[in-house]
């Protein structure tokens, strides 16, 4: 009891002694009093000393608890604290274990963010992957029994895969309207429409991070990106067909390059393959429609132009065959297809195209006769000079002083120069003409008759008229010397001058220029070799070759 309560209690005792005195108190009731002012002292002790009590207890409780809890959180946490349990009162140790016990609450709390954010993320991208369009709002449930930092580490590393994954899908969402934009370009359709319908968030370019890069996307986008690789095919193949269907039709009717270059467009897709790169707009269903717009409308003008395409090709055949002096029968040629045509029985394009196969074997026939034919233009230049020569030597004023003498000199010169070559031209000519033939297995002929039969009655006419010829310088020289032994026998006289002797005799020679039989000659009979065969057969009679004339090999 301490002091100064001791002093109390005694001065109330002593005060309450003379109290009692005053009053007359008895004895027992003293005591009485006295008993029940110590009862209820002790009572007073007794709950003050409960009440201690009960607070001891919850020092202990709580002193117990924050031991409790900070196992708890180094084994949530895998740390390891150490605590220096002192000895001394409960106080003293509670004042201990509270700083440890704070110090490992704060860091549950940094442990439970860092793994609060992980997880969000790690749900969010999940909830992309998956194809949520909108992802859980709730919290993140965490597992406050397992705050290590191990499973940290583990839930991070889980969300840099997660994040790579995203990065990847990304990419490929990228790469995939990339594609479909430049298709878009290239096909002319609504590139933000055909994104819409595989995903809303496709099109929105200003949030790249909220694009679909779900499975479905994904898979969306590729049928997407196939179906339209495969109509940028088929496009570009229906446009390249339409073009070459142009490109005839317009060879077939000659159209002028003016109307052709409306669609240099699609001329230019002709020898453009499928993977190259395409101008912008050159697939799109506009330029097929045109396409297909202008064939419609050249058919439609090939049915009018077909008859007179077919006509001038037939007559561009003939020319051929002219130029090169092959036979050629255009009359019955052109009324065989007229009739044909009149009767509908022939396909126009069909006919047209038989004749420009026939122009073409022309042309070829034409080559190999090139060389010949040149060898008889010269020959016939040369014929022409021989005939010249003659008449200028039958001028008897061709040596007079008169306006373009000496040019007729050099003329007749060169002419003399040229005549010699005939019979090496000939030569020339029949082993030319024998190989062709040879070759070939058929005659040559020229303008309908068998040129070695033509050179070889200028061989005969030749030599009849250099027998003529002949004998014209021996008459002259017979009657000049006649003359000369009259004069020695008669003496001089002046009469008149005897005109020379007949002059060459050539009127029963007909002139055969190429192309024209020989008339009756004599030496008719040297030739005749060259009659019969033309008669049994052997040589080509006009042979019409579908609508036109033509050498056919046997």
């Amino acid at each position: 009891m301490h002091p100064s309560s001791t002093t109390t209690c005694t001065s109330l005792l002593q005060e309450l002694q003379i109290i009692w005195d005053e009053i007359g108190e008895s004895y027992n009731e003293r005591d009485k009093m006295l008993l029940e002012l110590e009862q209820e002292c002790l009572d007073i002790y007794n709950k003050k000393v409960a009440k201690t009590r009960k607070y001891k207890a919850e020092l202990q409780r709580s002193l117990a608890q924050a031991e409790a809890e900070i196992a708890s959180l180094m084994s949530a946490l895998g740390e390891q604290v150490s605590l220096s349990r002192k000895e001394g009162s409960l106080k003293e140790q509670i004042s201990t274990v509270k700083p440890v016990l704070e110090d490992l609450l704060m860091k549950k709390d940094l442990r439970w963010k860092e793994f609060s954010e992980t997880l969000t993320q790690v749900a969010e991208i999940s909830s992309n992957i998956a194809g949520n369009d909108y992802p859980v709002s709730s919290g993140p449930e965490i597992d406050e029994s397992d705050l290590t930092q191990r499973k940290l580490d583990e839930l991070r590393a889980h969300l840099q895969d997660l994040c790579k994954e995203k990065a990847i899908r990304l990419q490929k969402v990228n790469s995939y309207i990339n594609a479909v934009h430049e298709l878009s370009e290239i096909m002319s359709f609504d590139f933000l429409k055909a994104l819409s319908n595989v995903h809303k968030s496709l099109n929105e370019f200003s949030k790249a991070h909220s694009k679909s890069i779900s499975n479905d996307t994904l898979a969306r986008l590729t049928e997407l990106v196939e179906s339209l690789e495969k109509e940028k095919h088929q496009r570009l193949l229906k446009l390249q067909g339409l073009g070459r269907t142009m490109q005839e039709l317009w060879n077939l009717m000659e159209t002028p390059m003016e109307e052709r270059r409306r669609f240099d467009n699609i001329s230019s897709l002709l020898s453009v393959p499928a993977g190259d790169a395409l101008k912008k707009g050159c697939l799109g269903l506009d330029n097929v429609r045109e396409a297909e717009d202008e064939v419609k409308r050249l058919n439609a003008l090939k049915s009018s132009k077909m008859k007179e395409l077919v006509f001038k090709r037939q007559c561009e055949l003939e020319e051929i065959c002219r130029e090169v002096h092959m036979d050629v029968n255009s009359d019955a040629a052109k009324q065989s297809l007229v009739e044909l045509i009149d009767s509908g029985d022939g396909d126009l394009s069909d006919i047209l195209a038989s004749i420009d196969s026939q122009i073409e074997k022309a042309k070829e026939e034409a080559l190999t006769r090139k060389e010949i034919l040149d060898k008889v233009d010269k020959w016939r230049h040369a014929k022409e000079e021989e005939k010249w020569l003659d008449d200028y030597e039958k001028d008897e004023n061709r040596f007079t002083a008169v306006r373009g003498a000496h040019k007729n000199l050099k003329r007749a010169e060169k002419a003399r120069s040229l005549i010699s070559k005939i019979p090496a031209m000939i030569d020339g000519l029949t082993t030319k003409v024998k190989g062709w033939e040879k070759e070939r297995g058929v005659p040559f002929l020229c303008d309908k008759h068998r040129l070695l039969e033509i050179l070889q009655e200028d061989i005969v006419l030749r030599a009849q008229r250099e027998e003529e010829k002949r004998q014209f310088r021996e008459q002259k020289r017979l009657q000049g010397q006649l003359a000369t032994e009259k004069e020695a026998k008669y003496g001089s006289k002046s009469a008149k001058k005897k005109p020379l002797g007949q002059s060459l005799n050539t009127d029963n020679v007909t002139k055969t220029p190429i192309g024209r039989r020989i008339g009756n000659t004599p030496g008719r009979s040297a030739i005749s070799a060259g009659k019969d065969f033309r008669e049994s057969g052997r040589g080509n009679a006009a042979i019409p070759l579908n609508y036109v004339a033509l050498q056919k090999d046997d």
